[in-house]
């Protein structure tokens, strides 16, 4: 950053030698100290901040000589009553030179996922630099303001905070494109087509992916003050949800971050609860001379949800007996239900406990070049790298369990082929995976004042160690990685190529291929994108016939998975309109079905999906947004999808009383008839089916005010209002279903507060 003072002292307030305004600079900045000890960004892609600099001077100079001409019609003692507002004015009107496009992630792998909206339809909390920050914006005139930025582990540019509130699913972990059981911590899924793009060693189980704390998204930060966040969402049947985090830099060059989240609900029908716990700590360090830089990293993620199986008959939804409360609807599994509901209850005797925990070391070493820049006051040393080596060290380990503490021997020996057992037994079946990791990089910079702009190569070993009970297995794996990334400094030009070969070990002759373009055609005619991805895999672990899950050992010997992604996507700002799509074609795919049978599916098919993200504006404050999806797989695939995906959101938006920013308004999700997957509690697996419909009465249609005054945000949610029906009583009791015999919740009741404390 770069410190302006002595601006139009006149203007100021008593205190104006306590105030720091500042100049923001572009994403991709190095970091550096300034004078006073302040630390400081400057923009060494395209030195936009010293454009600024001036920009912001002619603005003064012309404020300087309007006020001169106030002064001789006696109106300057009038103005002053307002130089606060003038001054901030101008300085958000300089800081507004500095972007007209917001870049969003260019994840490649979101894209795929389908999981990235641009127009308040995501669920990733973060816009890149440049975005807003509404939520940070007051300012106490005897105080600095705060500047707070976070980047990503394996990603080049800055972030911010996403503080818009017209969508409450940026908040929520479980996106709004995605299928559960009916409960939230329960097992989900997307109801968009994604298949697992990662090469290498994969356990298999990822029911609990949306709860968890990932590293690949663990946000490192830099502040100029200590930031806390708390948040505390309450729902129906005592659901909750709890957020804590804090960052604050230590000294200038060095930041922690430490977060915690409770998700814990009861459910509406029996043995649904969940508890799940994640914690998260991340710090940074940059050594006074710029050259060595190290990220530290810990992850803990308690995953603990009930499983009942799903009820024994739909039909008894519609049964009185059930209809005063659903918790006494028969199930499958889990004993006899109990009508008490404990607010903090951890106890799950039949379901699945995950436990995944992640210990990472990174640390860098630069070779470049020294710089600076000269200001009125004191002179800012600057780095700019040229060679890079970095050295990352990841220890993890995984947990996966399932327990049924009075299983019932016919359902199992129907149902999974387990046999021989007494009427009542109990079952504890359990898969342990430990995971180290070392992996060398070198970074080369062909264009030192433009770190956006790199070519990385590198080497990595895994070792794991199996415990399959009283059976251990030791693996390795060697494999190389590549990666060259250029975003141009006219911010034309967005270009990834990386790519990943297994060479040696378990997965041997696994690679994955990818290439992404972005390119501005205009700043009317928006942007073009262009994506490759092919993937060659071995099924995960959990097919194989040592993993404790897989009841099909008869299904040995499978082939590598190949999927091959083709993208294209044409996003136009100016009108808020995205239209993307996606081409799968796919061989060997490897699944599930009847619970716990393994297939795999040797012909050739393809899915091809279509997505529409539009925004509409009406007048002043009214808005529709639409996220539409399109998707169709051809006759041979063992893959069911609904044909058409459609979220709307009609909201009555704006801020008010100057401090006031409301949002408010009704959403519908609809999804055309399929066949959708079923759940297999034991193995914690969605499973294909082909002989049950999901076809739901009504949309989903919840009803929401949200909104914000300075730094303190609510959301008020009304969810499930489909449900409603007025014979033969009045009730919420009209269920839908996302999963076959897994209904969700009558009328879901959510109020959330998210608070933001600056010290």
């Amino acid at each position: 950053m770069i410190f302006i003072e002595n601006i139009l002292p006149v203007l100021l307030p008593p205190h104006w030698n306590q105030c720091r305004f500042r100049v923001v600079a572009q994403p991709g900045s190095v970091l550096a100290w300034g004078a006073r000890g302040r630390w400081f960004e400057s923009s060494p892609p395209d030195q936009k901040a010293h454009s600024n600099v001036g920009f912001f001077n002619e603005v003064m100079d012309k404020l300087e000589e309007f006020l001169r001409v106030l002064n001789r019609n006696n109106l300057f003692s009038h103005c002053m009553k307002y130089r606060i507002g003038i001054v901030l004015f101008l300085l958000l009107t300089a800081a507004g030179q500095t972007n007209l496009f917001a870049q969003p992630s260019s994840s490649y792998a979101n894209r795929l996922r389908g999981l990235s909206g641009r127009f308040g339809g995501g669920s990733g909390g973060a816009s890149a630099t440049g975005g807003n920050l509404d939520s940070l914006q007051h300012r106490d005139p005897l105080e600095d303001s705060i500047t707070i930025r976070f980047r990503l582990l394996d990603d080049t540019r800055s972030f911010t905070f996403d503080s818009s509130i017209n969508d409450f699913y940026n908040r929520f972990p479980v996106p709004y494109n995605y299928v559960t059981l009916g409960n939230d911590g329960n097992a989900a899924r997307p109801i968009i087509f994604s298949p697992y793009l990662k090469p290498g060693w994969d356990a298999g189980f990822h029911i609990f992916d949306t709860y968890t704390y990932k590293p690949e998204e663990a946000r490192f930060f830099t502040t100029t003050r200590p930031y806390t966040l708390l948040n505390y969402v309450l729902g129906s049947k005592q659901e909750q949800m709890i957020t804590v985090q804090h960052t604050q830099n230590i000294k200038p060059n060095w930041n922690f971050s430490v977060q915690y989240r409770l998700i814990n609900s009861p459910g509406f029908f029996a043995k649904q609860n969940s508890n799940h716990n994640n914690y998260q700590f991340t710090s940074w360090y940059n050594s006074k001379n710029r050259r060595y830089t190290a990220y530290f990293l810990l992850i803990n993620n308690k995953l603990a949800s009930s499983e009942n199986g799903g009820i024994t008959n739909d039909s008894l939804l519609e049964d009185e007996i059930y209809r005063r409360d659903r918790i006494t609807v028969p199930t499958n599994i889990g004993g006899e239900a109990s009508l008490a509901r404990n607010y903090f209850s951890t106890a799950v005797t039949t379901g699945n406990k995950y436990n995944q925990f992640t210990f990472l070391y990174r640390h860098q070493y630069d070779l470049g070049k020294k710089d600076s820049i000269v200001t009125d006051s004191a002179a800012i040393p600057l780095f700019f790298p040229k060679l890079r080596f970095e050295h990352t060290l990841k220890y993890a380990t995984y947990t996966y369990r399932f327990i049924d503490a009075k299983a019932d021997s016919n359902y199992y020996a129907s149902n999974y082929g387990i046999v021989g057992k007494p009427v009542l037994f109990a079952i504890d079946t359990m898969d342990k995976w430990k995971e180290i990791v070392n992996d060398f990089s070198v970074y080369q910079f062909p264009e030192m004042k433009n770190l956006q702009q790199f070519i990385k190569v590198g080497a990595s070993l895994q070792n794991l160690q199996a415990s399959f009970g009283t059976v251990t297995k030791k693996y390795y794996n060697i494999f190389f990685h590549g990666e060259y990334r250029n975003k141009s400094r006219n911010k034309k030009w967005d270009i990834e190529l990386n790519g990943e070969f297994y060479l040696n070990g378990l997965n041997s002759g696994n690679y994955s291929a990818n290439a992404f373009l972005r390119r501005l055609i205009g700043k009317k005619l928006g942007y073009l994108e262009l994506g490759f991805h092919n993937i060659n895999r071995s099924p995960s672990y959990i097919f194989d016939g040592l993993s404790n899950f897989n009841l099909d050992p008869s299904n040995n010997g499978l082939n590598k998975e190949n999927i091959t992604n083709i993208y294209a996507g044409y996003e136009l700002p100016q009108y808020r309109l995205k239209l993307s799509g996606n081409y799968n074609l796919i061989s060997n795919y490897t699944y599930f079905t009847q619970l716990y049978k393994i297939n795999q599916e040797g012909t050739l098919f393809n899915i091809l999906q279509l997505r529409l993200e539009k925004e509409f504006r009406f007048r002043k404050h009214w808005h529709w947004y639409i996220d539409a999806v399109l998707q169709q797989a051809d006759g041979t695939a063992p893959v069911n999808v609904p044909l058409l995906f459609v979220r709307n959101r009609f909201t009555y938006e704006g801020v008010f009383f100057k401090n006031l920013n409301l949002c408010t308004g009704v959403e519908l999700r609809y999804n055309t008839a399929y066949k959708a997957d079923a759940y297999s509690p034991y193995n914690g697996q969605f499973y294909y089916q082909n002989e049950k419909t999901i076809k739901n009465k009504t949309p989903d249609f919840s009803a929401f005010l949200n909104f914000r005054i300075r730094s303190f945000t609510s959301f008020i949610r009304l969810e499930n209002l489909n449900t409603v029906e007025f014979t033969p009583k009045f009730g919420f009791l009209r269920n839908n279903f996302g999963t076959p015999h897994y209904p969700y919740p009558g009328l879901l009741v959510r109020v959330g507060i998210w608070w933001t404390f600056v010290n």
